[in-house]
């Protein structure tokens, strides 16, 4: 078996809220997986699906080619689950609360819940009520990963986390994956996604809009450009660009020191860009690399359309793309 989890035209509603339209999913064994989307696309109900939590109106899911809802207690000690929002025993003290947690989990080997709270420095014996959200979220890490299971699935994980500690829930992520365990984890912090995860799929209304490598979704996206001019016009920079049709979005604009600036995304690589830019007097000139965020707002259609007219700073409209 090559997928840790496979899912299948997902479907999930509550009354007349369909929070999962046809979910396809298959995330390999081994893999670092990441989940991406806005609030309510589903990313929560699939890791919930997958755990048995809620349960399917269709479809079909396999987690290590058994259905969640026949896998029973011996396929959830196979898992570690962080929940979106967790919620801790107030009345316990962390050490205690993991104890319990590790009766339910299953074996956790001597030593390793005290090598994670050193590694997170959470203070062990301080009543989980007086925690920080921080710290909170620190222990529900380590109940997560202390039984080193198969599959590690994490819902916003580094949610009220500083930049340090997110750095040693990275390493133990990518602990986690040398040790062959999947991890599958959702995240709105977009450069996290990057750094850490190999694949991903971005999730909207329900549904997977695209499913790729973290490489293939970041070449896919739009360079954002900038040229400063200072021998053109305004018209004439605009007639200059009308050829480079992987230009789109345009600004252009003129200053009062009587240079025009232009501002725009690419499709594609920067050249046709270059080469209309070659005979102009160019003050300054930027080309920024694909960038995943911009990927993924492209996906969400967060972007004008790449056949609308570009419009310029003060309203008007210069030339149609």
């Amino acid at each position: 078996m090559t997928h840790a989890i496979e899912v299948q035209d997902l479907k999930k509603s509550f009354g007349s809220n369909h929070a999962l339209n046809g979910i396809d999913l298959a995330v390999p064994r081994g893999a670092v997986f990441g989940l991406i989307g806005s609030n309510g696309a589903g990313k929560t109900t699939t890791m919930r699906v997958l755990l048995d939590i809620v349960r399917p109106t269709s479809g079909s899911v396999s987690v290590f080619g058994i259905d969640p809802r026949e896998g029973g207690p011996a396929l959830r000690r196979r898992i570690g689950y962080l929940p979106g929002e967790l919620i801790l025993d107030g009345r316990s003290t962390g050490r205690q609360l993991l104890k319990h947690y590790a009766s339910i989990s299953g074996p956790v080997r001597a030593g390793r819940i005290e090598e994670l709270a050193a590694r997170f420095d959470v203070p062990l014996d301080r009543s989980t009520h007086k925690l920080s959200k921080g710290n909170k979220q620190k222990l529900g890490l380590i109940q997560a990963f202390m039984h080193e299971p198969d599959l590690l699935v994490l819902d916003e994980p580094t949610s009220g986390l500083d930049p340090l500690v997110q750095q040693t829930f990275h390493e133990l992520v990518r602990e986690a994956q040398t040790n062959g365990q999947t991890v599958l984890l959702s995240s709105h912090v977009l450069s996290e996604i990057e750094s850490i995860a190999e694949q991903l799929a971005v999730v909207r209304k329900g549904k997977v809009v695209s499913a790729s490598t973290v490489t293939e979704l970041r070449a896919a996206a739009k360079r954002r450009v900038q040229a400063t001019i200072t021998d053109r016009s305004k018209a004439e920079v605009v007639q200059l660009l009308s050829s480079v049709t992987e230009l789109s979005e345009v600004t252009v604009a003129r200053s009062d020191d009587n240079t025009t600036t232009v501002t725009g995304r690419l499709s594609g690589g920067p050249d046709a860009f270059i080469r209309a830019l070659a005979s102009c007097a160019v003050a300054d000139v930027t080309i920024a690399a694909p960038n995943l965020e911009d990927a993924v707002l492209d996906l969400y259609d967060a972007r004008p359309s790449s056949g609308a007219a570009p419009t310029l700073h003060d309203g008007t409209q210069e030339h149609t793309k």
